[in-house]
């Protein structure tokens, strides 16, 4: 096999994830016992605790790095390294062994005990060498971030190994911890949720109040921000993001008057400006983390700072609380916040919406959520000129919009009633500035929303200004996902099934202990 260069490797791995610390190199480049370094370093035993294993047959990445046939039978085990006395994880490991290579009394130990390899290798005086032959960076996904308590896109380090006995490989390892372990300073991860905003509510103004908005927060898509303590601020991301970022830390770190600076690193994003909610999130997700550095502030603090929140106050909520939200406005008029229609990204100075209902929303309902690869939706100066162009909407609108929300969308959440929730996010669509939106849509969102409607979804929407469709529904959906798919297949696009996410953004601190 060939050589395989470990500091270059670890070299273009800090390019794609930031620094790592000497304890990180250490873990990923030795070809010694992991569990004996954990070790000495930490000063306790390090234990294993077995979470599955069982015999299956080599699929082809294994095949080829043990070097035996496709389909041969391979003992298979996942296992933890945690700190003996805590019990706290430090590690997840993968292992698989070709059952044909091991010694009965060494087959024994491997499937029956909870024993580190290191260990059982020594046990049977068996001579071996470790070959390292990969590490990357990857994401921890919902069950092992569950494992590793970690968030489900924050970054994980992993290395892959054999052991070679006799010339042969006996067993292919593939190590995983999280990126902010085994560190040497404080850093703080903040996992912001994406959401759907279903619709402005009074875009007319006459009540003397404006704005007000409706909404709800999903699991999926998600941001994830890291940030550490630094002389200076650095941002560790591409694209439009970094000036975005850049500002926010450099306006938290001026509203704190502390002496020092961030280094802040994206993880993990979605697109801005298809209806979403990334560039609020973003922003509070900076901001968040930034704070909790030196003094935690509050979320409506921080929306202040990073100048969040100025019309619709959906964004807001759902960072810091998640659900169904309903949030209550501005004061409009000349000595009111407002004095005209705009939206949040020339809002700056005006606080976010006082929420009025935040409320569960049923974890069973299913949502969909298509994105059609097509122009983004209105931003900047073009979102600008529709609220100066089609508002004030008819009070009219105003007003069947709140008797629908009042009478159909809060009772049907309240009550878990998908019928009456479905009739009022339908009905919704065709009334003050949503009906705008919808008149300034590409022809595919319609025919999107179309082919939707003759499926089991019971309410289809757009949110935002688009270009994101959602369902919601209580079956499979899977009648959604595949109209949705077929619908987009010539333009391009994904669809995929979430859920709410009754709760706010998470956020963890981590140390070189943990």
């Amino acid at each position: 096999m060939k050589s395989f260069n470990i500091a270059y490797n670890l070299q273009k791995l800090e390019e794609e994830v930031g620094t790592l610390s000497p304890m990180q190199k250490i873990l990923l480049g030795t070809d010694g016992s992991v569990t004996t370094l954990l070790e000495n370093v930490l000063g306790c035993e390090v234990t294993v605790h077995t979470l599955s294993q069982e015999v299956v047959p080599a699929g082809e990445t294994v095949a080829a790095s043990l070097e035996i046939p496709l389909g041969e039978p391979v003992n298979h085990r996942i296992v933890t390294l945690n700190e003996g006395e805590t019990e706290k994880v430090l590690l997840y490991a993968a292992s698989d062994s070709p059952i044909s290579r091991l010694e009965p009394s060494f087959k024994d130990d491997l499937m029956l005990a909870d024993i580190p390899i290191g260990r059982i290798m020594k046990m049977h005086h068996i001579e071996s060498r470790r070959e390292l032959d990969d590490v990357r960076v990857c994401r921890a996904g919902a069950g092992v971030s569950d494992v590793l308590g970690v968030f489900r896109h924050e970054p994980l380090l992993s290395r892959r190994y054999r052991i070679i006995t006799g010339g042969k490989p006996l067993i292919s390892i593939r190590e995983t911890f999280p990126y902010s372990n085994f560190t040497e300073e404080k850093r703080v991860i903040v996992e912001a949720p994406a959401r759907i905003h279903m619709g402005l509510i009074d875009m007319n103004g006459s009540s003397g109040r404006v704005d007000g908005g409706i909404g709800l927060s999903v699991e999926d898509p998600a941001i994830v921000v890291e940030a550490k303590r630094s002389d200076g601020i650095q941002i560790n991301c591409g694209g439009d993001d970094f000036g975005r970022m850049e500002k926010t830390v450099k306006d938290v770190i001026e509203a704190l008057g502390v002496k020092g600076g961030a280094e802040v690193t994206l993880h993990h994003t979605y697109p801005g400006h298809i209806g979403l909610g990334s560039g609020t999130q973003l922003s509070l997700a900076t901001a968040r983390a930034v704070s909790e550095l030196y003094r935690p502030l509050p979320v409506r603090e921080i929306a202040a700072i990073s100048g969040r929140g100025g019309t619709s106050g959906i964004g807001t909520a759902a960072f810091e609380s998640g659900g169904f939200i309903l949030d209550g406005g501005h004061r409009f008029g000349p000595a009111g916040e407002k004095s005209d229609f705009r939206p949040s990204s020339v809002s700056a100075g005006v606080k976010p919406a006082p929420v009025l209902f935040r409320h569960p929303f049923p974890e069973d309902w299913k949502i969909l959520l298509a994105i059609p690869d097509i122009p983004e939706g209105a931003n900047g100066k073009a979102e600008v000129d529709i609220f100066r162009k089609y508002c004030p909407v008819p009070v009219a609108d105003v007003q069947a919009l709140c008797h629908t929300i009042l009478m159909q969308m809060l009772p049907g959440i309240i009550e878990k009633d998908l019928d009456l929730f479905g009739s009022s996010v339908n009905a919704i669509q065709d009334l003050g500035l949503k009906k705008v939106e919808h008149s300034l849509q590409s022809p595919l969102i319609r025919e999107l929303m179309d082919a939707l409607r003759t499926t089991d979804a019971a309410g289809i929407g757009l949110s935002s200004f688009g270009p994101t469709v959602y369902a919601v529904g209580d079956t499979g959906m899977q009648d959604s996902l595949k109209a949705a798919e077929q619908a987009m297949a010539e333009t391009g696009g994904s669809a995929f099934l979430t859920r709410a996410r009754n709760r706010g953004a998470d956020i963890r601190t981590s140390a070189e202990s943990s």
